[in-house]
């Protein structure tokens, strides 16, 4: 069954993540590019919903959505770390700190898609 856009929604598209990280910047400007118009939430400034990380969690698995590359896992503590090392804790940390949510993430129809490279989206539009 097609999911139907919520209002504000645009194209039934959204684009999560922080506007200043350079993949999600790259990602928006590869939509604005191919004219596909996306809301765009900003984790710092929107939050994150604890029902709505669970539901993402449930299709991408915590340990791809949970990002330990960046700024904000490396400053961690050693303890904040290993608390993330299961499902529960790693979306408390998540709940806690949206800066470690793997970005961009992009709602397309009811799915997500992690990340951004030029040939998946492309694949992901038939570009």
């Amino acid at each position: 069954m097609r999911r139907i856009p919520a209002p504000g929604e645009k194209n039934g598209m959204k684009l999560y993540g922080i506007p200043n990280c350079t993949t999600v910047k790259k990602a928006r400007a590869w939509l604005a590019g191919h004219a596909l118009d996306v809301v765009f939430h900003d984790f710092k400034k929107q939050g994150v919903d604890a029902a709505w990380l669970r539901h993402v969690v449930a299709q991408t698995g915590w340990q791809a959505l949970l990002n330990t590359r960046g700024t904000t896992w490396r400053k961690l503590s050693d303890a904040e770390k290993a608390a993330a090392s299961n499902e529960a804790g790693a979306i408390a940390l998540m709940l806690a700190q949206p800066s470690v949510i793997k970005r961009p993430l992009l709602e397309r129809d009811g799915r997500y898609h992690l990340g951004f490279a030029e040939d998946q989206y492309e694949a992901l539009f038939g570009a």
